[in-house]
């Protein structure tokens, strides 16, 4: 078995979770290694994706309007830092119907946070965008600041900064820490290759694979679903689908998300709806034919122009989901030194650099808050009911 030296914090899991958690460590001060058994951003991995939306609409969760507001400080801030150029303001549009609660609330608690947003009623979005059929749709809210992340390229920028600053990255996965019968501290993992990091804490920030490294705790509390994603291209010299004449735009009430055109990839949807249960080491990532023809059936409906597009590309990745979709940040319950990080629930990419700093000042102790209850694992149910959206 190999030894490696000790660092004052090893974080398992190079997703955006990890990775913005390992980059807050590094720059205070701390020793970082960082673990991933497929790399920074994989193709298996539910941060490996081309885009991703970022958005400050949630409804009445304040919570996490506001840390989305703050990671977008921090996603832009790092960019800027960075000379990076992975944020894309396309503006999202929240699409609704007379009688819907949620886009309600979503608007009144964006304005109380402050953020800009603008209410478009039929009249005004038939005529910004006369390429989308809005149907029984009556109005809607207007994010101008919000838009989308290159998301893997992205992850990877946040992994290859900190290792900049100092942190180790190890290619290599690990194998669940023994349980003591009373509470403990952790003082090393062991790698699948036979490697064995100290550290002072540990944050597993695993994504899907939390569950596979601590099943006694969380095999029933994070729930994995397939998830599939279609790219369509836009008929040949036409504009309508891509910045500036489209924005992101969400269908609350049928569960769809769109992303519009971004660097000729193809026009991006997807069906929100949880899928059915997988394993993101081994599950079989090409798109299925009945997600194909209910993906063609909306566009037909909310896009006629793009009804018979051609598919450009299909990706099949994963949810994490907790039972109703708040994050899981808490201590683990045998260990005195082990942090818990995940449950991103299909919202999470856009909060990582939040997540981060939230975890990090945790698992440093600069932070004496006690942790939020919503993120606590003692409020995670083994029975999916979606809160979160």
């Amino acid at each position: 078995m190999t030894a490696i030296k000790s660092y004052d914090v090893a974080v398992v899991g190079a997703g955006v979770f990890g990775a913005w958690t390992a980059h807050h460590l590094q720059r205070s001060g701390r020793s970082v290694a960082l673990l991933d058994a497929y790399g920074a951003a994989n193709s298996r991995a539910s941060s490996g994706a081309e885009s991703r939306v970022i958005r400050m609409g949630y409804g009445s969760d304040e919570i996490y309007t506001r840390w989305a507001m703050r990671s977008l400080e921090l996603w832009q801030e790092f960019f800027a830092r960075t000379g990076e150029d992975l944020f894309r303001r396309t503006g999202v549009l929240w699409m609704a119907r007379d009688d819907d609660p949620y886009t309600v609330e979503t608007l009144a608690t964006l304005n109380r946070a402050g953020v800009p947003a603008e209410r478009l009623g039929r009249a005004e979005l038939e005529e910004r965008y006369p390429q989308i059929d809005f149907g029984p749709l009556t109005w809607a809210i207007f994010e101008p600041q919000s838009g989308a992340l290159m998301a893997r390229r992205a992850v990877r920028a946040v992994v290859r900064e900190t290792l900049r600053r100092g942190a180790t990255y190890l290619n290599d996965s690990v194998t669940t820490p023994l349980l003591m019968k009373e509470r403990a501290r952790l003082d090393s993992i062991e790698t699948s290759s036979g490697s064995r990091i100290f550290a002072q804490s540990f944050v597993f920030a695993c994504g899907p694979w939390l569950p596979k490294v601590f099943p006694e705790i969380l095999r029933d509390l994070i729930h994995v679903t397939r998830q599939e994603v279609f790219f369509f291209g836009a008929p040949v010299g036409d504009l309508r689908f891509a910045p500036p004449l489209m924005p992101v735009w969400i269908d609350f009430h049928d569960l769809v998300y769109a992303i519009p055109d971004l660097e000729g990839r193809g026009f991006k949807m997807a069906i929100d709806r949880h899928g059915p249960p997988c394993d993101a080491d081994s599950m079989n990532r090409l798109a299925s034919m009945e997600g194909l023809e209910e993906a063609r059936g909306y566009l037909a409906r909310r896009v006629p122009a793009l009804k018979d597009a051609p598919v450009l590309e299909t990706r099949v990745c994963q949810y994490e989901n907790s039972s109703n979709g708040d994050f899981l940040i808490d201590l683990h319950p045998g260990f005195d030194n082990v942090w818990l990080v995940g449950g991103g629930s299909g919202h999470g990419f856009k909060h990582g650099p939040a997540v981060g700093e939230y975890a990090a000042a945790r698992v440093t102790g600069e932070s004496s808050q006690p942790i939020e209850p919503r993120f606590a694992l003692a409020a995670k149910q083994s029975v999916q009911k979606r809160a979160v959206f």
